[in-house]
């Protein structure tokens, strides 16, 4: 009976079956853990990117810089008054909710359907290899102005700009930065062949001769005016210049 009972203890093998399954079942634990955490990092990380990619996306889409005006100037002296539109001035502002915009790093493309510009602001010492505009003040945007317009070649290659509201006082010629609630005025040469040697610009006087920027801006002219900034969408405007121009010097051309 004794030899009975021991043989039947030897064959008891519940034991080491539980051992194996508790072991098969730590495994799973484990690697569980293992995808668990894996999973998490991951996840992470592309929330991250999508974040990015998403306020990029925003910016790229965004048209932050709002053309609410454009008004054309005619060139004259004592006696003569040009048959063109010589000078542009673009109210500029921002978007409702737009972020800050760098005025130094937009570009300006303009064409008549004939001539076509790329400009970069005056004081932007980057863009070009001969650097900011010659002469360049930090602090007078109407010296600025004259030397755009009297200066050879620099009507095809620069614009400048001067503020209209800058509560904060942030504008400044060396620092053109527009925040929401800014207005400021853009200035392009579009001085052609007939203005040349004239030398009042409306009512400013240039203290010098006016140089041509090659455009033509006769009456029923199509102009296209675009401007891109640094990230966000280009912002376009595009006119036709009235039939007639009359006796007027200043002409509304848009909106």
């Amino acid at each position: 009976m004794k030899a009975n009972k021991a043989l039947h203890m030897k064959k008891n093998t519940k034991a080491q079956v539980g051992i194996g399954t508790l072991i098969i079942f730590i495994a799973m634990v484990l690697v569980a853990a293992v995808a668990a955490a894996v999973l998490i990092q991951t996840s992470g990380i592309l929330q991250q990117k999508a974040q990015s990619t998403g306020k990029q996306s925003t910016q790229e889409v965004s048209s932050n810089l709002m053309i609410k005006n454009i008004e054309g100037v005619r060139a004259k002296n004592t006696t003569i008054t040009s048959d063109t539109i010589d000078m542009l001035k673009l109210q500029v502002g921002l978007n409702v909710g737009s972020s800050p915009v760098d005025v130094n790093q937009v570009v300006i493309s303009i064409t008549d359907g004939t001539i076509a510009h790329n400009l970069v602001y005056a004081g932007n010492d980057k863009t070009y290899s001969a650097g900011k505009m010659g002469n360049f003040s930090d602090d007078d945007a109407s010296a600025n102005l004259k030397k755009l317009l009297t200066v050879s070649e620099n009507p095809t290659k620069f614009y400048t700009v001067d503020r209209i509201r800058d509560e904060d006082q942030s504008f400044s010629q060396s620092n053109p930065v527009m925040n929401t609630g800014d207005l400021i005025l853009v200035y392009l040469a579009t001085t052609s062949d007939d203005a040349v040697g004239l030398s009042h610009m409306g009512s400013l006087d240039t203290s010098g001769t006016l140089v041509t920027s090659q455009l033509d801006l006769v009456p029923r002219t199509t102009v296209n005016i675009v401007l891109t900034p640094e990230s966000g969408a280009a912002t376009i405007a595009e006119f036709v210049t009235p039939s007639s121009y009359g006796v007027k010097e200043t002409v509304q051309l848009y909106p």
